[in-house]
């Protein structure tokens, strides 16, 4: 099945009004690479003033609660963002699950929370150094996955898993291709055996220390339909070259 590749940044803990030009600079390099789907994922803090600087590109938010308001301190529901002007959101990052404790039944229920609310997932799971290398990462990833999915995805465009594995994210090192290889073809078997045929039009990206450098080989991957990317993201200039490679 040919599936669009998606390119989402991930800014994280960065990113101020000041940096709004970038968000533009961005925008216009994902318009010139129509044939490749791109989007942002920002603080809460400037999704609404990217949603109206860049209009045509997706802005996203790095995390939502399952509830739809309450007395939540400090969240931000899925009304809020869609309301903010996002069309997507990213849930379960290994930032989260491991300094915010977050559980896979919590990372499920926001991840439903967010689909019924019509914005677009990315469902993150991945392996830490030790699981790795105990030789364990494929059977752990996939009880993660099965356990945090959504219960059922009426259009697998909106839904996308992002394979991170956690020794990789912000570190500079990156899982060999074989690795990647293996276990992009492990999770898109649990999502067929999950969804069906629904299950072949997720998209499985990658994340974790994509750069310039490394996007076009990790892209060649079969079952690799993108890129979850973090400080690369940050500059138009690293982040079109990886946009380009995905193209």
């Amino acid at each position: 099945m040919t599936r669009r590749r998606l390119v989402a940044g991930n800014w994280k803990m960065n990113g101020t009004g000041a940096d709004l030009d970038e968000v533009t600079a961005i925008a216009a390099a994902a318009a010139a690479c129509s044939a490749v789907d791109v989007a942002l994922c920002l603080p809460a803090t400037l999704i609404e003033r990217a949603a109206k600087a860049a209009p045509g590109l997706a802005i996203g938010g790095q995390d939502v609660h399952a509830a739809d308001k309450g007395a939540h301190t400090g969240c931000v529901s899925a009304a809020m963002l869609v309301d903010a002007g996002a069309t997507l959101t990213i849930v379960g990052h290994s930032e989260r699950r491991a300094g915010q404790g977050e559980s896979d039944t919590e990372v499920k229920a926001k991840a439903e929370a967010a689909l019924a609310a019509g914005l677009a997932v990315i469902l993150c799971v991945g392996e830490s150094d030790a699981v790795r290398e105990a030789g364990d990462a494929l059977r752990q990833v996939a009880i993660q996955l099965d356990r945090s999915l959504p219960g059922a995805i009426d259009e697998p465009s909106q839904f996308s898993i992002a394979y991170e594995p956690i020794w990789a994210v912000g570190t500079g090192k990156v899982a060999g291709i074989a690795e990647i290889g293996e276990m992009h073809s492990a999770l898109r078997g649990r999502l067929v055996a999950a969804f069906g045929a629904a299950g072949e039009g997720v998209r499985i990206l990658y994340g974790g220390s994509v750069k310039p450098d490394n996007a076009r080989e990790i892209f060649a991957v079969d079952d690799v339909d993108g890129a979850l990317v973090g400080g690369a993201s940050l500059k138009r200039s690293d982040f079109e070259t990886i946009i380009q490679a995905a193209r």
